[in-house]
């Protein structure tokens, strides 16, 4: 924190703490998204911006009041309102005759303009359209890709790695089959059609250990469609995916695993004088007096 170039320490324990919560940590905590409207909005971006903010709570944050926001002549704005309220990612909904039914989706690195995507919404129907049980409130979520498309365009690249951004909460080692409660599956058609699908996981009974699995959707059901994008220039991209020091494995010397999964280890013992080692003294062990004679007499 800096005032006329100079450096500004905290004065009170909590500004302290607020200070080193901001700093960069070796396990990041779930990234915020902040939910907010363009200069004109219609009513079905409106309601789809409440559906992904219900998807993405609770760590979200939406703006209930426009803004006059062109995040693709002007990112300013967008950047200070994501530094402000410490949002790594957003949601932009806009309408206009040229471009009707807009959201574009970003992320930000160090609250500067990473890269995002702007998507046309070509069908939508609604969370509450769906009669049944609803997501339960920050469930972490399964991410499923459809589509062999998602591997063949840049900007479909560009894509999933927001999306899997977005939607990425706590970062785990381990989960249990009972575990896994939802899925967002994300297909790609020949008519290079994002299709966005959200369905509850049920396991029935199937007469083996291994239970059968069910999908049930329960909305929101969003068709999307490519427009423009702006990708990370790759010295920013490089920067923003650095990892930790601590983080970065080191690899173990001497041991090796073979094909079967059993982990080997090489010992390096120096040279032995097993002539010098020490044994137990054992009368068998002993020498007799004609050796002990015949050994003199050598010398």
């Amino acid at each position: 924190m800096s005032v006329s170039g100079r450096v500004v320490k905290p004065t009170t324990r909590r500004g302290k703490r607020t200070l080193q919560k901001r700093e960069p940590q070796v396990i990041e905590d779930p990234k915020r998204a902040l939910f907010l409207k363009g200069r004109k909005t219609s009513e079905l971006v409106r309601r789809a911006l409440k559906d992904v903010y219900q998807m993405k709570k609770p760590d979200a944050l939406m703006f209930a009041k426009r803004n006059d926001i062109t995040v693709f002549e002007d990112p300013t704005p967008l950047e200070r309102h994501c530094k402000k309220n410490e949002c790594a990612h957003f949601l932009l909904g806009s309408h206009s005759k040229k471009r009707p039914n807009n959201l574009t989706i970003g992320r930000m690195f160090n609250y500067a303009l990473l890269d995002m995507v702007e998507l046309h919404i070509e069908s939508y129907k609604s969370l509450m359209d769906f009669i049944g049980p609803k997501m339960t409130l920050g469930i972490k979520s399964c991410l499923l890709f459809n589509g062999p498309q998602w591997d063949e365009s840049d900007d479909l690249k560009m894509l999933r790695s927001i999306f899997i951004d977005f939607f990425h909460r706590e970062q785990i080692d381990a989960i249990r089959l009972q575990g896994i409660e939802h899925t967002l599956s994300f297909s790609v058609t020949p008519a290079s059609i994002i299709c966005l699908r959200s369905y509850k996981v049920l396991l029935k009974k199937s007469g083996l250990s291994i239970p059968r699995v069910e999908l049930e959707e329960i909305g929101p059901r969003i068709d999307f469609s490519l427009r423009r994008t702006k990708p990370a220039s790759p010295d920013l991209m490089k920067e923003a995916c650095k990892k930790a020091r601590e983080l970065i494995p080191h690899k173990k010397r001497n041991i090796s695993m073979d094909v079967f999964g059993t982990t080997h280890g090489r010992i390096h013992v120096g040279k032995q004088e097993i002539l010098r080692i020490q044994t137990r003294k054992l009368k068998g062990l002993k020498k007799t007096g004609e050796e002990k004679w015949a050994k003199q007499k050598k010398t």
